[in-house]
């Protein structure tokens, strides 16, 4: 992977002040520009956002189906694919909420909020999640202590965003981007590894490409257009998948 940077002309991704392409198979080659070599230089931050995220929802429909379509051929070819999390699940409100609206936002939050390399972000969310080990650690066996603990994370991050958020881009993130991208895909796909009881790592891997492709469309909506794109074509996928799963008789 490399880290050289380019510039929006070079790889064919739109500049600052641009609006969508000018059709559905040009914005995929663009976001397929984008895969090749990240770079956080991909442009706008609002105009033409719900054109783009409607494309790349398209884009992740197509791959759903092939995904779909092929684990169908195995399955009727015997071969034992173990089930998600999704299987039998109770089909309730609560559910539903947590799948396509908790999930999409957490997620989001852990894995692609710092993308942008802004040291406002990277900082607080470092204070967010030191503070939540130490509730998690500190908790159990003295309650208080896991409060306070708790209580100087939001606040230590709340401060961060502040003192910071004037502060640019960080120049070693920009110039690791894409590294930084590929880990965060990376260990997105991988913590869905958790949807599965049971299989061994051999099975399950290629079990959680889904999430790998999922991954790589929301970095690039969250880098071109903010953490809100990302979950809201995140919201999107798992509200399609839930949909599915439903009418596949998969949820109770």
């Amino acid at each position: 992977m490399t880290t050289t940077p380019i510039t929006a002309s070079e790889s064919r991704i739109p500049s600052a002040g641009t609006g969508p392409a000018a059709n559905m198979t040009e914005e995929w080659r663009i976001f397929a520009a984008f895969l090749r070599r990240p770079t956080l230089d991909v442009g706008t931050k609002s105009e033409g956002a719900l054109t783009v995220l409607a494309r790349i929802y398209a884009l992740d429909l197509c791959a759903m189906a092939v995904l779909i379509g092929l684990a169908s051929l195995l399955i009727a070819a015997g071969v034992y694919i173990p089930a998600t999390a999704l299987a039998g699940m109770e089909f309730t409100l609560g559910i539903v909420a947590m799948v396509v609206i908790g999930a999409p936002v957490m997620e989001e939050i852990a894995f692609r909020s710092w993308l942008s390399g802004k040291p406002a972000i990277i900082a607080a969310l470092l204070v967010f999640l030191a503070g939540a080990l130490g509730f998690g650690l500190a908790h159990m066996a003295v309650p208080a202590l896991g409060l306070t603990l708790a209580v100087i994370g939001i606040a230590g991050g709340g401060a961060s965003l502040f003192f910071l958020r004037n502060k640019p881009t960080l120049g070693w993130f920009a110039r690791g981007f894409p590294v930084f991208f590929w880990l965060s895909t990376v260990a997105f796909a991988l913590v869905h590894l958790a949807n599965f009881d049971e299989g061994s790592l051999g099975i399950l891997l290629p079990l959680v490409l889904p999430q790998f492709i999922l991954g790589s469309m929301l970095g690039f909506v969250r880098v071109r257009f903010g953490l809100w794109a990302a979950i809201a074509l995140h919201a999107a996928h798992n509200a399609t998948a839930v949909t599915i799963a439903a009418l596949a008789g998969q949820l109770s």
